[in-house]
């Protein structure tokens, strides 16, 4: 009745044709064996002295090919190492614009206070007379930069030659500023230009005032400073504390209060240096002094960025799928940021009086996904008129600020209106955006932000699977290439670098390498026992089970975890389908799990005839083979706990409970089995598993119900997935008297993140993400 074996034509030849320039082959399936020829232990005599053999042969073919790229991935893990161990209050470049304000600060006999600062601006003068970066030409970060260190040269009278090949840059661009993006232009730029123009014209310095650009900055620094609540920045501290040197009429006597402790006005060094010319202040002078000599001379855009790059530091070592490496490290950058966290939010530097939605995003994000208890109510001062602005007082957004608070509102918990709010404001502003084509921002130039604001939006953090993530990401991230916008453009080198970029695609294409292994001997494992003939539709149902399980649990020392969730899924869809496909009665469900009940360690199951034998050899011998494969590993027998948890699924299903009743519980325990730090026991009597496992059958239920591909999902059916899915979110990344390490507990909810996957994406979406994240290597 069920033939011999073979391979179901509807196969995708998409995949074959991947499968193949990839080196990998599909394996033929062997047409020899028929079921009524079948002795059992000889299929599992077979089928394990196969698996040995293609194991041994594809491990050691695989080890050869990574000998060299482990070896370089330890000079890279220790190169890493060392450098967030040496993590301070920020890794920055020096800024000529803010360098040159901290150079004309005068000493008590009319000297330079910081001669190291003209030393600077004296040798990084750029072949073309400016100054700026000299990686990217954004010519309002040169032409700011080049007339701010002319006007400190002049200042002190030094250097005329380069003071007029200063100048000659200046007059040749500055008309190159109207063609620029406006969001590409510094922050405060149309306030501290015009005022650099001015300090210029007292010195004699000859700059164009013609061009139309220059206008349209004057028009705007008129209309920013009419806008300026002057009463209220003189009161409370405000983001304007950060571009002081280009106002006028300050009151100072009410300003110097809203210091910061380090005695800096916004951790800005031009700010405070403008700042100490008028008020003498010593606190001033001792920020000044500070940051001059942590520089050797020069000074940055801003000072200290500890928070910034702690937090940032932790994003991109997660993105890139190398964070793995670094959990000591990574685990001090959470305790500091939790150290400094307030309930008001953070912004770029510690013991801030100013907090910005983009720091304390991504703040909130890294440290709820690490299980730290931080409140919600921290976004509700950022929100104004239903609405969310970057910093308090101010009534504008930016995409990477909006992009931070969409980021972090997806991690919402259930009541948590604020962050229901936020995720809705930001998605609106960011899909607006992207249909306009202005995924710009006024904060980085980076690689491919469309790209990464794209996948957000396309990917739900409830659907997104790490390996999926980090696939795209590797080609979104710019590494060094990287750049921010302040006050001039800056470089942020812990934060982007090619060291992680290199290091994060070595270990991809090494995983991935193990990962082609694994679905050879997939296939194999499929072929040896013939599951096609059981009612599963065909290999590509074995890909998508595999590529979702390797997709999530990508680690190399987790793969007996993964190829045991693939195989699971595989037998569990092959008896459901089988029983259905068949039409066989519930007496013959019975039948099937009494024997499965009645011959446990049995290597004879089944007698000849019954309809489900075959399907029954698959069954105990997989399982024999995972409990060899964990006795191997961790000298533990799980053997039996295997059978009882299949035992648990298998009663429910003959129940007539549906086959994915309880699917994801059974997975989550053969995993927490196979990685040899739990007993099935042990997980049964905990009351949080409990509790996990009930929410997360829930909500693979409601998943099921729904399927993307055949059925429209009503807004009331999807907003009862996603209240359940919050329930669960809050549960794993909740501290409770009774708790389960955060590596169990988060287990479930990457379960559970493949039963929505596989239900939000259509086939055709989901063969594109096999394609990429299985069979396309890192360049």
């Amino acid at each position: 009745m069920y033939g011999c074996v073979k391979v179901s034509t509807q196969v995708s030849v998409d995949y074959l044709d991947v499968l193949q320039q990839n080196g990998l082959p599909f394996i033929n399936p062997r047409k020899d064996i028929a079921e009524d020829d079948m002795d059992v232990n000889k299929v599992l005599f077979f089928f394990v002295l196969t698996s040995i053999v293609v194991m041994v042969v594809l491990v050691i073919d695989r080890h050869l090919k990574v000998l060299y790229s482990s070896h370089e991935i330890k000079g890279f893990v220790e190169k890493i190492k060392g450098m967030l161990d040496s993590m301070d209050d920020g890794k920055i470049n020096i800024s000529a614009y803010d360098t040159a304000w901290v150079a004309r600060v005068q000493d008590v006999n009319g000297h330079p206070q910081f001669p190291s600062c003209l030393e600077w601006i004296m040798n990084n003068q750029l072949p073309d007379g400016s100054w700026g970066d000299n990686l990217i030409f954004l010519a309002h970060d040169r032409v700011i930069n080049t007339l701010a260190c002319v006007i400190a040269l002049t200042f002190w009278n030094l250097h005329p030659s380069k003071c007029q090949k200063g100048v000659k840059f200046l007059k040749e661009n500055i008309s190159k500023l109207e063609d620029e993006n406006e969001e590409h232009m510094p922050i405060g730029f149309e306030i501290a230009f015009p005022s650099l123009m001015d300090v210029a014209k007292k010195l004699n310095i000859e700059v164009s005032e013609d061009s139309p650009g220059l206008k349209e900055i004057y028009a705007r620094r008129n209309m920013k400073l009419a806008k300026i609540p002057k009463n209220i920045m003189h009161k409370v501290p405000t983001s304007l504390l950060f571009s002081l040197e280009g106002m006028p009429d300050l009151e100072w006597e009410k300003l110097v209060k809203l210091q910061c402790n380090d005695g800096s006005f916004l951790f800005s060094p031009s700010s405070t240096a403008f700042a100490f010319m008028q008020t003498k202040d010593e606190n001033c002078l001792r920020y000044l002094t500070n940051v001059v000599t942590k520089f050797n001379g020069g000074v940055p855009n801003v000072y200290p960025v500890d928070l910034f790059e702690h937090i940032w530091v932790v994003d991109r070592l997660q993105r890139l799928g190398i964070s793995r490496y670094f959990k000591s490290e990574i685990k001090d950058c959470l305790e500091y940021i939790y150290k400094h966290w307030t309930k008001e939010g953070i912004c770029w530097s510690k013991n801030s009086n100013v907090q910005d939605i983009d720091d304390t995003s991504m703040g909130f994000r890294v440290l709820r996904m690490h299980g730290y208890d931080i409140s919600a109510d921290v976004f509700r001062q950022f929100e104004k008129d239903d609405k969310f602005v970057c910093v308090v007082g101010q009534t504008t957004q930016a995409v990477t600020g909006m992009f931070a608070l969409f980021r972090a509102s997806q991690l919402l918990f259930s009541e948590e209106k604020i962050l229901d709010d936020a995720k809705k404001f930001s998605y609106k502003y960011l899909k607006e955006k992207q249909s306009k084509n202005e995924l710009l921002d006024k904060w980085i130039i980076a690689k491919d932000l469309p790209g990464e604001v794209g996948y957000a939006l396309d990917v739900p953090w409830y659907v997104s699977l790490p390996r999926l993530e980090t696939r795209f990401y590797l080609e979104q991230y710019g590494g060094e290439d990287d750049v921010w916008i302040g006050k001039t453009l800056y470089r942020m080198g812990n934060i982007c670098n090619n060291t992680y970029l290199e290091m994060a695609k070595l270990d991809y294409n090494n995983c991935l390498a193990m990962h082609q292994v694994e679905w050879k001997t997939m296939q194999q494992w499929y072929v040896d026992f013939n599951i096609e003939r059981f009612g599963t539709s065909n290999i590509t149902s074995l890909l998508v089970a595999y590529y979702v399980a390797a997709a999530s649990v990508f680690e190399p020392e987790r793969s007996k975890e993964r190829i045991a969730w693939a195989k699971t899924t595989t037998l569990v869809d092959a008896i459901s389908s089988f029983f259905d496909s068949q039409q066989l009665s519930k007496e013959h469900r019975r039948d099937f799990v009494d024997e499965f009940r009645n011959t446990p360690s049995s290597l004879h199951p089944a007698k000849y005839g019954k309809p489900w034998r075959g399907l029954m050899v698959a069954l105990q011998g997989t399982l024999h083979e995972l409990s060899l494969d964990a006795l191997m590993a961790h000298s533990r027998d799980i053997h039996p706990q295997l059978y009882h948890a299949w035992e648990m699924w298998l009663t429910k299903w003959q129940e007539g409970a549906d086959a994915i009743e309880g699917q994801a519980e059974l997975i989550v325990q053969i995993m927490g089995m196979m990685d040899g730090r739990r007993t099935l026991k042990e997980l049964l009597s905990r009351p949080q598993y409990r509790r996990l496992s009930t929410i997360t059958n829930n909500l693979c239920l409601e998943i099921s119900r729904y399927n993307s591909k055949e059925t429209y999902i009503s807004e009331t059916a999807n907003a009862k997935r996603e209240n359940i899915m919050q329930e669960l979110v809050q549960l794993v990344f909740s501290n409770s008297s009774d708790d389960l390490d955060l590596d169990m507990k988060q287990t479930f909810l990457t379960v559970a993140k493949t039963f929505y996957y596989k239900s939000y994406f259509d086939p055709e979406t989901i063969n594109v993400h096999i394609s990429k994240v299985l069979f396309e290597n890192v360049l």
